[in-house]
């Protein structure tokens, strides 16, 4: 059984979660099948797609084997993500109705393909990570800390995510703004550049930020921010199923999290919610809440990139003895 994947992750896309989740399985399933990555040749069994663009339409029109393809995005998430969602959206059925099968990463993504038309077969498979990669280090604490002229009794609260209203900027900067006695840290960019849904509006509001608030852009170290920070804050109004959740969770830190259909199903009560930011209060960035929702936050051990590939490994022997 030889498997390619099919990747667009050149330029900014290196840094979207679809092409993070798809590098992730790559390594793992490389210990175990015959996979490559981005191979141009036709010789496989099967072709898995992560995304969609020239590079995979091009290598779709021309492989003759099983092809799957993970819906890391729909149509919901462009809403707030993209300047002219409805330009893109209107792609999604014909494109995931000339595969074979399609990876769904959550019940509420299944749900959507479904209801949208979505004809092939679906299974829903979890994204995962290397949880033995993503742990705490106390060097790389200080060192980032040290980059923000942070103390170590500083809270730090920190939020990965493209520069979007989808992903709650905006409530991310009010929220700032009601607790001035924290830090904020938002690291991520616009990958979209002038696509991206309220680019000129983003950037007016972002010169006039608090100034409790920090916005580096892409990191090279990810580790380094994740040891720095003491919360986790996801204000994102719809995701898939979060990578940087994940590591996050890995890294120990308590999570702070908008009260979505797909977070809970993925976290259940591993991490605090609220309904708007409104209903934010200090108590959630205490020091008690957040020592129970660290020790809560192993629980995403499940979710382990190993146990993630062993789905996709089975899947994988389903469609070619089919």
């Amino acid at each position: 059984m030889k498997v390619n994947f099919i990747v667009e992750d050149s330029g900014a896309f290196k840094y979207l979660g679809c092409a993070t989740a798809a590098k992730n399985l790559y390594h793992s399933l490389s210990d175990h099948i015959d996979i490559s990555y981005n191979d141009s040749s036709l010789n496989f069994d099967i072709a898995h797609f992560h995304t969609f663009g020239p590079r995979s339409l091009w290598y779709l029109h021309r492989f003759k084997g099983k092809t799957i393809i993970t819906a890391h995005s729909t149509p919901q998430l462009n809403h707030g993500n993209l300047a002219f969602p409805s330009m893109i959206n209107w792609l999604y059925r014909p494109i995931y109705n000339r595969f074979d099968h399609i990876i769904a990463v959550s019940k509420k993504c299944k749900k959507e393909l479904i209801t949208m038309g979505c004809t092939p077969e679906i299974t829903t498979i979890y994204n995962g990570i290397d949880t033995a990669l993503f742990q705490p280090d106390e060097n790389k604490r200080k060192n980032f800390r040290k980059k923000l002229n942070l103390s170590d009794d500083d809270v730090l609260i920190l939020t990965v995510a493209q520069r979007t209203p989808r992903k709650g900027l905006y409530d991310f900067l009010t929220t700032a703004k009601r607790f001035p006695k924290y830090y904020f840290l938002w690291i991520g960019g616009f990958p979209y550049a002038v696509f991206s849904k309220d680019y000129q509006k983003i950037n007016h509001a972002l010169k006039n930020k608090p100034k409790n608030t920090f916005f580096p852009g892409f990191v090279e170290d990810i580790l380094e921010v994740y040891s720095a920070a003491d919360l986790f804050f996801m204000p994102s109004y719809a995701e898939g199923h979060s990578i940087v959740m994940l590591e996050a969770l890995s890294m120990n830190l308590p999570m702070l999290a908008r009260d979505t259909e797909e977070f809970k199903e993925a976290f259940n009560n591993t991490i605090q919610y609220f309904p708007t930011v409104e209903d934010i209060t200090e108590q959630m960035f205490s020091p008690s809440k957040r020592k129970i929702y660290k020790e809560k936050a192993k629980e995403v051990s499940k979710y382990h990139i190993d146990l993630i590939a062993k789905d996709h490994t089975k899947l994988y022997e389903k469609l070619c003895d089919a």
